[in-house]
């Protein structure tokens, strides 16, 4: 047994969330790819049925209200809100994450130019994961904006008089690259302008902080580190202060101030209900209720603890076990400025990531050179780790020759 094996059972045996584990469905592989869909949480296939069988096939209609039905984008939303550093009425659930940056994005460039007509140009993260980018150019072209492509670490030096809005990922979904939020924030907020912020890589995994730092708008899925399912809605934050004045591009009956007047004047509802838009998609909203359970007792500040010690010793265990240069890793290691996942750069990633998931050993592959690994701290331990980089030297030892 090698010193880090021993480490690693050390470890698990003192870890304060390593009950969470037998919260979830989890077989013998090491599943590093919450990153991009989250492990099934235990308590959801059964909540699930109760849904299917009693909720609509007894309750029918009634379940609108006596099942809760209709709440459950802002309850749900109250459930995600201290997740993401959120007081309670400022987070909806409903529609997909992309849907969620299209309002926010125009609902941005619409609050700035309610106080100056002039601003005419949408920043984005030049990095950004591409539909981000798809959408911030249709949002420009409906707005009339210009849409300037900036890596993040410029966005300070680039914003002006000009500036309406502002994208930006918390966390770079290739290299877990973390971005300071804070200080970003307080630059746009500086220039006059509204900032964006997609969570989706950091929801769940780390502190996000918005309410004490300002932001304005925010968005996220919540199928990775918050373990939703797949294609469980996306949720949207509007700070409490701009709610009377976020207009969504995509108002709809959900959002309406009286829903069942079927006026055909448009009156916004008060508060985040203004960001729902059509019927809810119940089944997936109550699969993620389920999921959000395992939640309980647990503090975002201890799966950031435990997130950094994961990486930190999944890292570690490249370096003792991958020969030198087989691999390039692009995260940074300042805690800092790392997210909860560690790619690693290699000329045969593909390959190696197929053999990989072959042994039982699950991230993924991002082209053209990029292993990804995702650390979920509520169900990946220590002794997965040191497993995962073991493996993934026996592998780069075969593909190598």
């Amino acid at each position: 047994m090698s010193e880090l094996t021993t480490r690693a059972e050390k470890l698990d045996a003192s870890d304060e969330l390593a009950a969470k584990r037998a919260e979830f469905v989890l077989d013998d592989v090491v599943y590093l790819d919450g990153n991009s869909l989250g492990a099934l949480p235990a308590a959801v296939p059964d909540r699930i049925e109760d849904v299917v069988r009693r909720q609509w096939g007894e309750l029918r209609i009634r379940s609108w209200t006596e099942g809760g039905w209709w709440t459950a984008p802002e309850r749900i939303g109250d459930r995600i809100a201290p997740l993401v550093g959120a007081a309670a009425g400022q987070v909806v659930v409903g529609d997909s994450t992309s849907v969620n940056v299209f309002k926010a994005l125009v609902g941005a460039v619409r609050l700035a130019r309610s106080v100056d007509a002039g601003r005419d140009e949408i920043v984005v993260d030049a990095t950004t994961f591409p539909t981000d980018g798809y959408i911030a150019g249709s949002a420009a072209r409906m707005t009339g904006c210009t849409l300037r492509p900036v890596p993040p670490s410029e966005v300070p030096d680039a914003l002006g008089d000009r500036t309406a809005a502002v994208l930006l990922n918390h966390v770079d979904y290739r290299t877990g690259r973390l971005h300071d939020l804070p200080s970003l924030t307080a630059a746009v907020h500086a220039a006059g302008a509204y900032v964006v912020w997609d969570l989706c890589h950091s929801a769940g995994a780390l502190p996000v902080g918005l309410d004490e730092n300002g932001v304005d708008l925010a968005v996220g899925c919540t199928y990775k580190y918050l373990n939703g399912g797949p294609g469980s809605p996306a949720f949207l934050y509007v700070r409490a202060a701009l709610q009377d004045r976020f207009d969504s591009p995509l108002p709809g009956w959900n959002s309406h101030a009286e829903p069942f007047g079927m006026r055909p004047e448009y009156a916004p509802a008060a508060g985040a209900v203004r960001g729902r838009v059509g019927t809810p998609d119940i089944l997936s909203l109550l699969a993620l209720e389920a999921a959000l359970e395992v939640w309980d007792g647990v503090t975002i500040d201890a799966v950031r603890a435990k997130s950094l010690a994961l990486t930190d010793f999944f890292l570690e265990c490249v370096e003792e076990y991958v020969p030198g240069g087989r691999v390039e890793c692009l995260t940074p290691r300042a805690h800092g400025e790392r997210g909860s996942q560690v790619a690693l750069r290699c000329p045969d990633a593909g390959d190696v990531m197929e053999r990989l998931i072959g042994r039982g050993v699950v991230g993924d592959f991002r082209r053209p050179d990029v292993l990804r690994f995702g650390f979920t701290p509520l169900y990946v331990g220590f002794a997965d780790v040191e497993r995962a980089a073991r493996v993934l030297a026996e592998v780069l030892a075969e593909t190598g020759d």
